[in-house]
């Protein structure tokens, strides 16, 4: 299970990266994002890089993927997304503060996962009115 830390100027470009992060980089979330301070992101991600950032941002959150961390550092490496994404790895300092806070933290509005909660797909010729999973269809998940 990884961390994810997403750090940016608005809540579109948060949301946006989000949906990249579980889109593009495959990912799956498994927490709602959670609002984070953004002075304290900041200072968490300078932390991280050993390096003064150029620009602070208004606006961050965090949440959890079912990944692990390496796996996760190489999948965001192959998207772009809008924000900054920094993927916090049980080995820094404020791995344990930021963990705890996420506890607590409110629930980052506007987010919803566009993958379904269904795994397979849905037989919509059925006659019976209910949208339920074709076991024909889905025999290649087994």
């Amino acid at each position: 299970m990884a961390l994810i830390l997403i750090r940016g100027e608005n809540n579109q470009k948060l949301l946006n990266a989000i949906a990249d992060v579980e889109r593009h980089a495959n990912l799956k979330i498994l927490n709602k994002p959670k609002i984070i301070d953004p002075k304290f992101a900041d200072n968490l991600v300078e932390k991280i890089l050993n390096a003064k950032l150029r620009t602070k941002s208004s606006v961050a959150t965090a949440f959890h993927t079912k990944e692990d961390t390496t796996y996760c550092i190489m999948q965001i490496k192959k998207i772009h997304p809008p924000a900054h994404v920094v993927v916090v790895s049980d080995e820094y300092d404020g791995y344990e503060e930021l963990n705890s806070l996420l506890n607590n933290a409110k629930e980052f509005s506007g987010y919803y996962s566009h993958k379904s909660k269904e795994s397979g797909m849905k037989d919509y010729k059925s006659k019976s009115g209910d949208s339920h999973l074709n076991k024909q269809l889905n025999s290649y998940l087994k």
